[in-house]
């Protein structure tokens, strides 16, 4: 790992003070499994069926993640300087965040920078990297206040001495509070989540510590940035674009997906109400059919 990458030690669970015991998908890898015959085949086991049974029956997700896109419209369509709608987008995210507290949720994660962003005018980066680092010093005693974990991935080099001690300030402060975690992801990529994975896994192979022939899912998502959380439930990208582009590419293999009009400044709480709504009404069968699942659910 090179410095500046903030990730959890690789393989290592750590309980984010949710619940006490441990999660469903900790105990299994996730819904993907990792029993394997020695013909590489699927195997389902009783305790794989009984956590995607769990899942499915979700009303309320635990785990939402979300693109905050569509500021820079947002800012446009009131003739203001696309600065403007960042800012305006930082209230939305308080709002959002104290939803989720009331609400339950157990996991926010949200996609503040990306790994692509860099490519944007230079000033407007500039702009966005003092606008992160003066909400941590305003916004982080608060959230500290109501029992809000603060969690960040990604790749940190790039960023000035300042903001990083200030993410490290920020974690090392909420590290044992046990209401909602919220995930920060900045300078992100799905693709370097699973590449820093990977190597983490050559690494072990390479020391002797496994096998080739021991590599499985369970041993990849170990390695990956959110090996310690609940896979999302439900992924939401507000400002009318319909794709993930390279956000929590593993982890949303069994996400439901939601895509708004709406920009994130305007993504309130009843727009947040609509996704989660449309959310419970969905049936979610991790494979099984849709049969299957209303029989597991009604034993």
């Amino acid at each position: 790992m090179q410095a500046g990458e903030t990730r959890q030690p690789c393989g290592k669970l750590e309980e984010p003070g949710l619940q006490k015991k441990q999660r469903p998908e900790q105990l299994a890898g996730n819904e993907s499994g990792s029993t394997y015959n020695n013909h590489r085949c699927r195997t389902m086991s009783i305790n794989e069926t009984q956590i995607d049974v769990a899942r499915a029956s979700l009303k309320l997700p635990r785990h939402v993640a979300i693109i905050m896109d569509g500021n820079g419209r947002w800012a446009k369509k009131r003739y203001m300087p696309r600065f403007a709608g960042h800012k305006a987008g930082v209230e939305a995210v308080r709002s959002i965040v104290r939803y989720c507290a009331n609400k339950g949720i157990e996991v926010l994660t949200l996609f503040a920078f990306s790994s692509e962003n860099w490519r944007r005018p230079e000033e407007e980066v500039s702009l966005l990297m003092d606008l992160l680092l003066t909400s941590l010093q305003r916004q982080v005693s608060k959230l500290h206040d109501n029992n809000v974990k603060l969690r960040f991935i990604g790749d940190h080099h790039a960023f000035s001495p300042k903001l990083s001690e200030k993410i490290k300030e920020a974690e090392k402060l909420t590290c044992n509070n046990t209401g909602l975690v919220l995930v920060v992801a900045i300078n992100y990529g799905g693709r370097w989540d699973i590449t820093q994975a990977a190597k983490e896994v050559a690494r072990r192979v390479r020391d002797g510590e496994v096998d080739c022939e021991q590599i499985d899912v369970a041993l990849m998502h170990s390695c990956m940035a959110l090996h310690d959380l609940p896979e999302p439930d439900l992924f939401i990208r507000t400002g009318g674009e319909q794709r993930v582009s390279n956000f929590l590419l593993w982890q949303l293999a069994y996400t439901e997906l939601y895509f708004t009009d709406t920009l994130w400044p305007d993504f309130k709480e009843q727009a947040f109400e609509l996704a989660l709504d449309s959310f419970a009404k969905r049936q979610r069968r991790f494979g099984h059919t849709g049969e299957q699942v209303e029989h597991m659910q009604g034993a």
